[in-house]
């Protein structure tokens, strides 16, 4: 039996620089993927309607609807999650931490290496690969997390988590006991190794104890190691 054709994963650019926009597309297809580029927020949302994207690398800072606010659009349509890499200039850290605790997948900071861009490109997309390792659901309590689903429920509720509120959880729940510091779980959960600012972990952890503990204020859960970071009950 012949082979079966091998379809590129798709990749939407949205910059209202024409030249970013070029570079990167070359750069992108002569890696092999299929990129489609445009210059502002309305022509990204039309696209990313008609032809639903692998990843989709996303300008901050753009006329009209910015890339905060397309990101938001595109969170709240349904089907399968996209993935997001954000362009930010130097001066945008507030802003790149919002779309960190808003899902995105990873940032770029201007000026950037398109080689850079393209190899972090290809590691976004091998994390979101469905193809991955089957791994069993984690029970623990009256909380089950399965990675199979991307769901987690407590006493067969299901929760309303975040991508990044999920992974987060599901790393620790698969190192019950044992602590990690926050720059530990940005390298882990992240994958930013180089990123100073963790606050966006200490964010994310009182969103996911406002969701799974019964009392947020007493967690049995996820439990703060003073001087280190984070820990998940071996046994709450």
């Amino acid at each position: 039996m012949a082979d079966q054709p091998h379809t590129p994963a798709s990749v939407l650019v949205v910059d209202d620089e024409p030249t970013i926009g070029e570079i990167v597309s070359r750069y992108l297809e002569h890696a092999g993927y299929a990129a489609e580029v445009v210059g502002d927020g309305h022509a990204a949302l039309d696209a990313f309607g008609r032809r639903r994207p692998d990843l989709v690398v996303l300008d901050l800072m753009m006329p009209g609807i910015d890339g905060l606010e397309v990101m938001r659009r595109m969170r709240e349509q349904q089907g399968a999650r996209v993935a997001i890499i954000l362009l930010t200039a130097r001066g945008e850290e507030s802003d790149r931490i919002t779309g960190l605790q808003l899902g995105a997948d990873d940032y770029v900071v201007k000026p950037f290496s398109p080689a850079e861009l393209v190899a972090r490109v290809g590691a976004v997309l091998r994390r979101h690969d469905p193809a991955t390792t089957w791994a069993p659901p984690v029970e623990v309590g009256d909380l089950v997390i399965d990675p199979e689903s991307r769901e987690a429920t407590r006493a067969g509720e299901p929760l309303t988590l975040t991508q990044r509120e999920f992974e987060l959880l599901l790393f620790l729940a698969q190192h019950p006991g044992k602590a990690f510091a926050r720059e530990a779980l940005m390298n882990h959960v992240w994958r930013f190794s180089y990123y100073t600012d963790t606050s966006t972990v200490t964010v994310h952890i009182r969103r996911l104890r406002a969701k799974i503990e019964r009392d947020p204020d007493q967690p049995k859960y996820i439990e703060t190691v003073w001087g280190v970071g984070y820990r998940f009950a071996a046994a709450p």
